[in-house]
Formats: structure tokens, sequence, C-alpha cells
């Protein structure tokens, strides 16, 4: 082939090219909408203050919380994870980037031939022939109808979905570190008082006893304050098993060997009266896996776009073509005589292939409804969510003073019964009854502040609160 049709070729493909753009079969991608105003139950927000907006190094103010959710940034193992999808996804985008661009490669090939004489049946085999080529062949396929192009948002979705996987790995790692933390506290302070109330059940059972040796108390009444003493210890060892795996738990999601946590007291952790949650957009532009649906279903309306334009037909330049030299001999391989050019344009029309076509349109198109309606089945568990945390912390937080208060009472009673016990006026039923009626109430009281605490990590992850 001359040089000027070799120009000529080149000239029409990028004409062609260039006008691809009024070609285009695809559909342009468009957020689907969606009603916000009554996503949080009762509410109708107009402040958009929100803790979602703190980084997480202020929300916690604990600086061993902070250093234990910096460990778990550094080296968990499900958040490393996250980057190796990151990294597969930029390949494959890389990959469908690639496919606007020609293909090259290098060929060297030696054909080596031997023919017979089919006359007279002589030289069988006996007339070789040797032909060597050299060259770079290429290959194109000109994006017409937008089928590469969909392919490559498609991918690009993809991409960005991989990002909001790893943030929402992220902002799952940082509550579970601190309501892990939190429970522990609590655990501990569940053994100091229950500790405390074992040296208060020892001394009512020396009093006891001191009472039935001087005639004054019968044997049941010492038997049964005993049994409530050694039935209060017997929860020692349970309690002292959940801090042991508790510490292990929070290790393994520090990516380290279980062993000890190093943490504060559940007495000095604070609570805010009010947790600012802004407005239902803020929360869906902010949470991780209302975005992975999102671009779940962008990803599948991409996919579909690409399906549909396979019914058209596709332009390839190039394939089979190459540019090079050619000879039967070596000696004078690289002479201008032997150069060869040879290019070749394709155009593929499926005919007999319309029903797999359509099939694979309807599975696509059925696909991005399934993405659609996931994307909206996110976002109204989301909602539900926010709203079930904040109505819950405000009725827990409401608690507060009943319950100091029903603790200073039981306390009281204790007190009282021990003395009115001495003195005779009340028997030893009222003295166990007050003693057990105290502890589970402090132990009660523990849970209050610790379901504050995990409601305040759990809004602040409701909210997107914790991602890059």
């Amino acid at each position: 082939m001359k040089i000027d049709r070799i120009i000529g070729v080149i000239a029409l493909a990028g004409i062609i090219a260039a006008g691809s753009t009024s070609c285009q079969s695809t559909r342009k991608y468009k957020s689907p909408e969606i009603e916000t105003q009554a996503l949080f139950r009762g509410e109708n927000p107009s402040d958009t203050t929100t803790i979602a907006n703190i980084p997480w190094q202020e929300y916690f103010t604990d600086p061993m919380l902070r250093e234990l959710i910096d460990q778990g940034l550094r080296n968990n193992f499900d958040l490393n994870i996250a980057f190796t999808r990151i990294q597969q996804a930029e390949a494959n985008l890389s990959i469908a980037r690639s496919s606007f661009f020609p293909t090259v490669a290098l060929i060297g090939q030696v054909n080596h031939t031997q023919l017979s004489n089919g006359r007279d049946g002589k030289n069988i085999l006996g007339y070789p022939s040797t032909n060597y080529t050299l060259g770079i062949s290429s290959t194109w396929e000109v994006d017409i109808w937008g089928k590469l192009s969909a392919q490559k948002r498609a991918q690009y979705a993809q991409f960005l979905n991989s990002h909001a996987y790893r943030n929402l790995i992220q902002t799952s790692l940082i509550a579970n570190i601190a309501t892990s933390y939190y429970a522990l506290m609590a655990l501990d302070e569940q053994l100091r008082v229950t500790r405390e109330n074992i040296k208060l059940l020892e001394k009512t059972t020396e009093s006891m006893q001191a009472m039935f040796d001087a005639g004054l108390q019968n044997r049941a009444g010492v038997g049964s304050t005993k049994a409530l003493l050694y039935g209060t210890k017997a929860t020692i060892p349970d309690l002292e098993s959940l801090i042991w795996q508790t510490e292990n738990a929070i290790s393994v999601m520090l990516g380290r060997e279980p062993g000890p946590i190093i943490r504060g007291t559940i007495a000095k952790q604070t609570l805010s009266p009010q947790l600012d949650h802004g407005v239902p957009a803020q929360m869906l532009a902010k949470r991780p896996d209302v975005t992975q649906a999102e671009l779940a279903f962008r990803s599948a309306f991409e996919l579909t776009n690409a399906t549909r334009s396979s019914f058209y037909p596709s332009i390839t330049l190039g394939t089979g073509s190459m540019i090079g030299y050619a000879s039967n001999s070596l000696s004078q391989f690289f002479k201008p005589q032997n150069i060869l050019a040879n290019l070749v344009g394709g155009l593929t029309q499926p005919i007999f292939a319309q029903k797999q076509l359509r099939g694979n349109l309807k599975i696509a198109k059925a696909r991005q409804e399934e993405a659609l309606l996931n994307f909206e089945k996110t976002v109204l568990g989301a909602g539900q969510e926010v709203s079930n945390i904040v109505y819950s912390y405000r009725a827990s937080l409401s608690k507060n003073q009943v319950r100091d208060g029903q603790v200073e009472a039981m306390a009281l009673v204790v007190e009282d019964t021990q003395e009115l016990l001495a003195q005779g006026v009340v028997n030893y039923l009222e003295v166990i009854t007050a003693q057990q009626n105290l502890l589970q109430v402090q132990l009660v009281q523990i849970n209050d502040k610790l379901e504050q605490l995990q409601y305040s990590v759990n809004l602040y992850k409701a909210l997107g609160g914790g991602a890059e």
C-alpha cells in the first residue's frame, strides 16, 4: 500500500472518531431522586449542624481511645483488604481507559514452506520456500456508539465504589473499637461494684453469724446470707472472662496479638445532652453504604448503555494490519524494497445474534432496576437507623435522674435494714432483699451509661462520621 493511502485511512479514522460524539446511543446518567423530607420520623430539621462533620480525633475526647483507633486504622486487616480492592478497581479502570487507544504489538515471523511437484511425482516436498516478516501491528476499535465510554464510566463507578467500601469499613472499625472500649470500661465498673457488694455481704454475714452465736438469729438466716454471698462471688469469674474476651477482641481489631488494653474509667466519659444530626440530605451524602448503593446503580446504568450499544455495528481499524519488512532473504532484509504496509478496516454488524443481544439487554435492565431498588431500600434503612438512635438516645438520657434517685434510695434502704436488723426490728430476708436490689440497680445504672455512650457512637457512624 502506498504511503498516501495509509495517510488517507488514518485520516478517515480520525474523522470517524471525531464525529462519534454525535452518534452516541447511550443515555446520560442522572442521580435517582429521593424524597428526604420525612426520612427522620417526626422531624423536619433545618439546622445543618451535624456531628458527622467532626473529625473522629475531635469527636472522641478520651486520649487512650484515640490511640486505639489510630492503631486500628493503621493495622486492621479488613481495612487493608479494602485498600487492595481499591488497587484492583484502579487496575480495572486503567484497562477500561486503555480501550480508547490502539493496541500496538511487535511481530516477528518466519514462514517455511515445502512444495511437491505434482506433475511427475518426483521431488516430493522438494521445493522449499522461506519468508521472513518483522513489523508493528496495531488494532483500534472506534467508539462510535459510546460502548467503550459506557464501559469506562461503569468501571469508574466501581472505582469510586471501592473507595466508599473502604470508608464503610473505616467508619465501622472506628465505631466497633469505640463501643468495645466503652463496653470494656463498663465491665470494669461492674466488677468494681460487685466486689464492693461482696464486702458489704461479708459484713452482713459476719453480723448474722454473731447474732446466731448469741441466740438472736436462726440458722436459716445465716445460711441465706451466706448463699447470697457465694452467689455474688460466683459472678466474678464470669465478669473477668468477659473482660479478657473483650480485650482480645479489641486487640484483633487493632491488628495485633491478643493482649491487655490500656483504658480509662467509664465514670470519666462525658455525654452530650444533644447530638446534632443535621438534615437527611447530609446523611445521604456522607454515609458510605448509601454512596455504595448509588454507585452500584450508576455502574448498572452504564453497563445497560454498553449492552444497548451492542446492537449497532462495531468498527475496527487495523485488525490483521502491519507495517514493517517482509523478504525471503535475511541478507538484504531491511532494504526499502522490502517494506510492507498492510492496513485493514472492518465493520461487524450482528445479524443472527439479535435474540441473544435482546436477552442481554433485558438482563442488564433488570440488574439496573435491582440496583435502583437496593439504593432506595438503603436510603430508607439509613433514615430508620438514625431515627431509632436519636429517639432511643433521648429516651435513655431521660432515665438518668430517675436512676440516680433509685440508687440513692436503695443505698439508704440497705443501710437502714442493717441497723434495724441489729435492733431486731426486721428479719434477715429484708436485709438480703435490700442488698440484692442495690446491686441490681447499680449494675443497671452502669448499663444505662454504656447504652448512652454506644448510642453516641452509633449515631456518629449512622450519619457517616469518621469517613475520609
